[in-house]
């Protein structure tokens, strides 16, 4: 599972980082009523995504600290599904980060990398690490997990797009690194790209292929989102796919220890996580603010989900 969860930040000051609107005296006027109740949504986001069992795997977008997963995974309703986790440390100027939450019995884990983004003449400000996660499956094979918040389009598309292929370029590096490495790699790579699936960022640069091949190849990204209807975030009426996951080709191979496919990639799309869009019809996610005004939602995203089928 993937999710944007929109700012869970607590009501403390970080004097190392610009996060002054999420305090009770700010502008937002966020408490810690409001943290608890944004805590215990997000814990019901991820139970109501379970089956038989919780998601083996969450990938979490902004979420300022460990505190905040302190209190998600031990003292929110989601307590009792034992969860650990790893995050990154960026030097994201407002202080948000990304995280994987992971099940121990069923993804032993074996080793976790920040990748920092560098560059001065490209990046106008600091950006969110890359956090790549090893682990041990139930097969006994071993799963590579990305995470990744691609900057935003603040500024514009067009403007700020130099920034994503930057991120992008330094995730393909990533990726090519590990399966030059991995004697039969199986990959996912999980985010927010804030681009869609045809965005040069994401198809061109990262690779990442939109329809899957007859004969996969193990050393090619396939993204399981392109061409899904709707989307994860809305803007002005219009469904953007910014929440995707990609596989390398091995995961989309049947005869494979570790299987998956385009079908078993879907957003989840609960009625609590909607209402009506007042101003273009349809509906929209039910989000925690809408500009500075509280309005007690879940988040601007819709969670994504995806099942891999282990074979041992």
């Amino acid at each position: 599972m993937h999710y944007n969860v929109e700012n869970l930040f607590d009501c403390r000051h970080d004097s190392l980082k610009h996060d002054e609107e999420f305090l009770p005296q700010a502008v937002r006027a966020w408490t810690w009523k409001k943290y608890y109740d944004k805590v215990a949504k997000i814990a019901k986001v991820i139970l109501a995504a379970s089956d038989e069992q919780v998601p083996d795997l969450v990938g979490l977008c902004e979420v300022e600290n460990a505190y905040c997963l302190d209190g998600l995974t031990k003292y929110s309703p989601l307590r009792d599904a034992a969860y650990r986790y790893v995050m990154t440390d960026s030097p994201d100027e407002r202080g948000i980060d990304v995280a994987l939450l992971y099940q121990p019995a069923t993804f032993r884990l074996i080793g976790s990398q920040c990748i920092r983004i560098f560059s001065e003449q490209t990046i106008h400000k600091p950006t969110r690490d890359l956090l790549h996660v090893s682990g041990r499956v139930i097969s006994g094979d071993t799963l590579d997990v990305f995470v990744c918040h691609f900057p935003s389009r603040f500024g514009g598309i067009r403007q700020s797009e130099p920034y994503r292929m930057l991120v992008a370029k330094v995730l393909r590096q990533a990726v090519d690194s590990l399966l030059a490495v991995r004697q039969n790699p199986y990959l996912v790579v999980m985010g927010d790209f804030n681009d869609s699936p045809f965005s040069r960022s994401v198809f061109e640069v990262l690779g990442a292929e939109v329809r899957t091949d007859k004969h996969p190849s193990p050393w090619k990204l396939y993204n399981l989102m392109a061409g899904k209807e709707e989307g994860t975030y809305r803007y002005k009426g219009e469904w953007e796919m910014f929440d995707q996951f990609l596989v390398n080709g091995n995961m989309l191979n049947f005869s494979s220890s570790l299987y998956t496919h385009p079908s078993k990639s879907y957003r989840l799309v609960f009625p609590f996580l909607l209402e009506e869009d007042e101003q273009y019809g349809g509906d929209t996610p039910f989000r925690t603010y809408k500009g500075m005004r509280y309005h007690g939602g879940y988040s601007d995203h819709l969670p994504i989900c995806l099942d891999i089928e282990i074979k041992y």
